[in-house]
């Protein structure tokens, strides 16, 4: 079952005596329920801001986002109709309050879930696995901060603790536990291991698919980390320039990989083979989106563009890319 789908989204900065930046231009992917969709791409490429707009906290410009059935709108100061979105940010510290308990903070989201468990996002916590239940519970007893913690591989008696008092990788996990407490139906991690020195970062991103699986909710991971992304994602979407260039099964992305983008964003993944081969440097620069490129957005840097790749943006899957467009659509483009 299709939990979020996103078509043709547009979403705009805009300064005061400044052209408007398109930050997502024309966007689509979609999540199912149990799934986990990994998200990749340069910085800048527009990928925190349309996780935003998916939560409510940016507008959108053109498109529509639709969760669970329903249009997703920008959140007011009344509206909670989104707390089935949950998103765990990139920086623990900044988005957990430096003055209140990590206990306390994982009781809001316990506060905010309350009354809203289904059959798909109940999580039955203490039994080492989550299954279906009519609500988060220990045995027959509501859960409690201290079992969150539990469930996400810290001391319960790190619920008295301030933020300050937690490593990075700890405080990732308390935010991890006050998202789940509200027992979403779509968890959002927006760069949630970038912050994170590399002995954590396999095991945060492990532990948010399995919390997320486990309790049937979908997860779409953000990142620049492609390597991280194959060990946790069904399904890889590539963006560039606000745009999804590929979108694909992770074997297939990772063993086969079609436009000309991801080829280059494989390559450049540092493998260490004893032999002190670097990786290979995209090369080029980001172009300024305010200012898109005509056609392809990313035919300036690559290597294999065309002369229809000047002049003309594809807009097909799963490959946006010329070089695998289909045959009818190729014959028409070379008439124009």
């Amino acid at each position: 079952m299709t939990l979020l789908s996103i078509a043709d989204l547009v979403v705009e900065h805009r300064s005061p005596g400044q052209p408007p930046v398109r930050a997502v231009a024309g966007a689509g992917l979609t999540v199912a329920a149990g799934e986990v969709v990994g998200l990749v791409g340069e910085s800048g490429c527009g990928k925190s801001t349309l996780a935003r707009a998916v939560c409510g906290l940016h507008a959108v410009a053109g498109g529509s986002i639709t969760f669970d059935g329903r249009p997703v709108t920008p959140l007011g100061l009344r509206r909670r109709a989104l707390t089935g979105i949950q998103m765990v940010f990139q920086d623990p510290y900044a988005s957990l309050n430096p003055r209140r308990r990590a206990g306390d903070q994982i009781a809001d989201g316990l506060r905010v879930g309350a009354g809203r468990a289904t059959p798909a996002n109940g999580l039955r916590v203490g039994a080492g696995r989550a299954t279906p239940a009519d609500g988060l519970r220990v045995g027959g007893d509501r859960a409690t901060p201290a079992d969150l913690l539990e469930r996400v591989g810290l001391p319960r008696s790190f619920a008295h603790r301030h933020p300050h008092e937690l490593s990075g990788g700890q405080r990732q996990r308390v935010a991890i536990a006050r998202a789940l407490a509200a027992r979403p139906r779509l968890l959002i991690g927006d760069e949630p291991i970038s912050a994170l020195d590399a002995s954590a970062q396999s095991q945060v991103a492990t532990l948010m698919r399995d919390l997320a699986v486990d309790s049937g909710a979908g997860l779409l991971f953000i990142s620049h980390d492609l390597s991280v992304v194959r060990l946790i994602a069904d399904r890889i979407a590539v963006m560039y320039l606000g745009r999804i260039v590929e979108v694909g099964e992770t074997a297939s992305v990772w063993d086969a990989p079609r436009h000309p983008y991801t080829q280059a964003l494989l390559r450049a993944i540092p493998h260490p083979d004893g032999l002190g081969t670097l990786p290979a440097e995209l090369p080029g620069d980001v172009p300024d989106p305010a200012d898109p490129p005509p056609g392809c957005r990313f035919h300036p840097r690559c290597p294999q563009a065309m002369d229809v790749c000047r002049v003309r943006e594809p807009d097909f899957g799963p490959a946006a890319c010329w070089l695998h467009a289909p045959s009818d659509v190729r014959e028409h483009s070379a008439k124009v």
